[in-house]
């Protein structure tokens, strides 16, 4: 099965390459010498500090795995070629919900890049997916836990 795709801005894709290395470089020394203070303190098998540090480890190499999973498969978007006719990812969105009358603005984004209370929101997540290929005037309904909502597309920018 092939591996999904995953969108990252070039600030994304340095700022998850500088994780990576400091998973790799600082941490995991970090968690290496927790471990071998934990087993100067003697017998391991009801030790809590090593069980901590070997948790804390498997975490870190979790991450790392995962890391570098998603940049075997990135595909750089850049934010100035976003199309303004048709939301699509890395656009700028202004939406009204017709029915409370409240104004939206988000940026759609890969989901690795997503901060919704930043206004980032997910090309994954139900508004983000209900709202791509959409343009100016169309009102879109979109299903979140709460129910249906219906958003008019305001704008779309870069």
């Amino acid at each position: 099965m092939a591996e999904k795709e995953v969108l990252m801005t070039l600030e994304g894709l340095k700022q998850m390459e500088s994780d990576l290395e400091h998973l790799k470089t600082v941490r995991r020394k970090e968690v290496a010498a927790r471990i071998k203070q934990a087993i100067e303190f003697g017998d391991i098998s009801e030790n809590s500090e090593y069980e901590d540090a070997k948790n804390e480890q498997a975490f870190i190499e979790g991450q790392i795995l995962n890391y570098e999973k998603k940049l075997k498969n990135v595909r750089v978007v850049d934010a100035n070629d976003v199309n303004v006719d048709i939301i699509s990812e890395y656009a700028y969105v202004m939406a009204i919900n017709v029915d409370t009358e409240e104004k939206l603005e988000f940026q759609i984004v890969g989901s690795v890049e997503a901060k919704p209370f930043e206004g980032k929101i997910s090309n994954e997540s139900p508004v983000g997916k209900a709202m791509l290929g959409h343009t100016v005037g169309n009102v879109v309904e979109v299903i979140v836990p709460a129910g249906i909502i219906k958003l008019k597309i305001v704008s779309i920018s870069k």
